[in-house]
């Protein structure tokens, strides 16, 4: 079973940056995507971004041109550039890895902007 560990996230200042990191323990066969998601107190988890193994991205209106996303294929990790953050993105965000066989999270980091 593979296995997704973030790192990366904390506390920081409105118009600050922080990069997340997720790294999954093996590697997995055929194409996949990889994404990050969020979760706010009281909120549904939410689509932040997103990147296929054949690096199309995808992005939720709220962060395009602030956030980024990117995957190291060779150290089976992705990554999300966060910056000029904002209150509003704080929240708990969630690595996900899909493919036609394997649908699979993380635990969560925690990323708190104040203002």
């Amino acid at each position: 079973q593979v296995q997704l560990v973030e790192s990366g996230g904390g506390l920081v200042q409105a118009g600050g940056s922080l990069r997340l990191s997720c790294a999954a323990s093996r590697s997995t066969f055929g194409s996949n995507t990889m994404g990050w998601y969020r979760q706010a107190p009281g909120n549904q988890r939410e689509l932040v971004a997103s990147i296929t193994s054949g690096g199309s991205t995808t992005y939720t209106d709220s962060v395009k041109g602030r956030f980024t996303i990117s995957r190291d294929n060779a150290k089976n990790t992705v990554y999300l550039q966060m910056n000029s953050l904002k209150p509003e993105d704080t929240a708990v965000y969630y690595c996900n890895l899909r493919s036609i066989y394997l649908n699979v999270w993380g635990r969560g980091a925690l990323v708190t902007v104040s203002s």
